[in-house]
């Protein structure tokens, strides 16, 4: 009996003892990383320019899982086209610090301010979401309108909130959740990422580099608390305040993806009647890296490229 009770306990305790034993963010680990660093409220943060010095700035905000790597074709095409491109790594993720605590809208709002802050953008910018990362652009574009040329979102969470009964169970369930979130989500995580490995993309190795994810302490912890945060509520009120500011919005889908629900599309246009939409055939959630020339096609085509800053 005391053995099972000791077996019990083993298999309760091992996902939080290998979440333990995994590598710490640190200056060893970024030894390799492109960029730059920067100390803000929270950390660390890691970012990257890309484009000519006096282009206008457009700042692109990654998702839920998959690091600033994700930009790289699309900030090379942007930074083509003669803007300025600013690409960063959410705390939790890359080669950011992992703070603790719910990663929720403040969380993330204040991270980006505090960057561009630091960057010393003070002036309007073109601001790009992918997924969770359009959930952020979208709530960062809504409390500064004044700040916003235009607003890009790129496969939008935030917009159809559907989590699955499973999602839902362990972002609602204290302990438990957490439980099954180590237990159970890095299998998860190599499993879906595997699935882009015969795809074409514009980042080299980006299905290893995705999974290399997991070997650093603090990035499961962080998907679960973005979860329980920033993608948690709909997004309908944020763009309903786009739609009254007349913020220039573009969204773009991909027409096979299994994340984001189709639905969205008619959503976004209920919510904002202005708001610009192109769907990518035969593109599914990673159309960001898989369907690069797509998506900067379609940016081309609806968003004009402002002049220059002076």
């Amino acid at each position: 009996m005391m053995f099972l009770v000791l077996l019990l306990c083993l298999i309760a305790a091992l996902p939080f003892v290998i979440e333990l034993f995994r590598r710490r963010m640190g200056p060893g680990a970024r030894e390799t990383a492109e960029g730059q660093f920067v100390t803000l409220s929270n950390g660390i943060t890691h970012f990257d320019w890309i484009g000519p010095a006096n282009g206008p700035v457009a700042v692109c905000v990654h998702g839920l899982t998959t690091p600033s790597f994700v930009w790289r074709g699309i900030a090379h095409g942007l930074a083509a086209a003669g803007y300025r491109v600013l690409v960063y790594d959410l705390y939790g993720r890359g080669y950011s610090d992992r703070p603790r605590g719910l990663q929720d809208r403040a969380f993330f709002l204040n991270q980006l301010s505090e960057l561009l802050e630091s960057q010393n953008i003070s002036g309007q910018i073109t601001l790009l979401g992918y997924s969770m990362g359009g959930k952020i652009s979208t709530a960062w574009a809504a409390s500064n309108p004044s700040r916003i040329r235009q607003l890009i979102i790129i496969a939008s969470a935030g917009i159809v909130v559907s989590p699955g009964r499973l999602g839902t169970f362990i972002r609602d369930t204290p302990v438990i959740g957490d439980w099954l979130m180590h237990a159970f989500y890095p299998r998860m995580h190599r499993k879906g990422t595997e699935e882009d490995r015969a795809k074409p993309s514009s980042v080299e190795n980006v299905v290893e580099r995705q999974q290399n994810e997991l070997r650093y302490r603090g990035f499961v912890p962080a998907v679960l608390s973005s979860l329980r945060g920033i993608l948690r509520d709909s997004a309908e009120q944020d763009h309903r305040a786009l739609s009254a500011a007349k913020i220039p919005v573009l969204a773009i889908w991909g027409e096979d993806d299994p994340l984001i629900p189709k639905s969205s599309a008619g959503k976004l246009a209920q919510w904002n009647h202005n708001s610009l939409q192109e769907v990518i055939d035969g593109a599914d959630h990673s159309l960001a890296y898989t369907h690069t020339a797509q998506v900067l096609n379609a940016i081309s085509n609806s968003v004009p490229v402002p002049e220059a800053d002076s």
